[in-house]
């Protein structure tokens, strides 16, 4: 089997000790875009069996004497308005796009725009998932980032991951740089 991947927690546990450290992250993107699939993926749960997002799920992943508390909000329309209110104390946002949805490339980059411009996530490091890669039409992270002007976030670390929360592929990696940034944050 061979040396387990070095991911979020135990390389965040080898930083900075075995004491617990408690991380708050907000999911958000558009309906559909897969936030709570890539929540379940996560956490190592079946993904085959996964419904929208009314409101809000809350999930806890422990792992290495480290506690990461994942807030997974609903992504439609009229969910929206409420975002700004679950982002007091956010140590990092994930924003899930998804890929094969160009229809829609317009709408979720407005709303990334408005999250960065909140005061509650002024500086907080953006993990931007470029998700639903498995699928023939998705569009290469690259392309995603150049359309959301990604390159003009200059107030925060930002990172683009192509992945596929169906599969797992690429979620790994983003878990690599979520630990690199929050803490160097910390």
């Amino acid at each position: 089997m061979g040396e387990a991947p070095k991911g979020l927690l135990s390389v965040m546990q080898k930083l900075k000790g075995s004491t617990e450290l408690e991380l708050r992250i907000v999911l958000l993107g558009l309906d559909n875009a897969g936030k709570t699939t890539l929540l379940k993926c996560l956490a190592s749960e079946d993904v085959n069996t996964i419904t929208p997002t009314q409101g809000f799920n809350i999930k806890s992943v422990a792992s290495h004497g480290m506690k990461l508390n994942v807030w997974d909000i609903g992504g439609q329309r009229k969910i929206r308005p409420f975002w700004k209110k679950y982002l007091e104390n956010t140590d990092l946002l994930v924003y899930v796009i998804d890929s094969a949805d160009k229809k829609r490339f317009e709408e979720t980059g407005l709303e990334l725009s408005e999250l960065t411009d909140e005061e509650n996530l002024a500086g907080v490091p953006i993990l931007i998932f470029a998700n639903k890669q498995d699928l023939g039409t998705a569009s290469p992270a690259s392309e995603i980032a150049e359309g959301l002007n990604l390159h003009t976030y200059r107030d925060r670390v930002w990172q683009i991951q192509a992945c596929s929360a169906v599969t797992g592929e690429g979620v790994q990696d983003g878990m690599n740089w979520i630990c690199n940034n929050l803490v160097k944050k910390k």
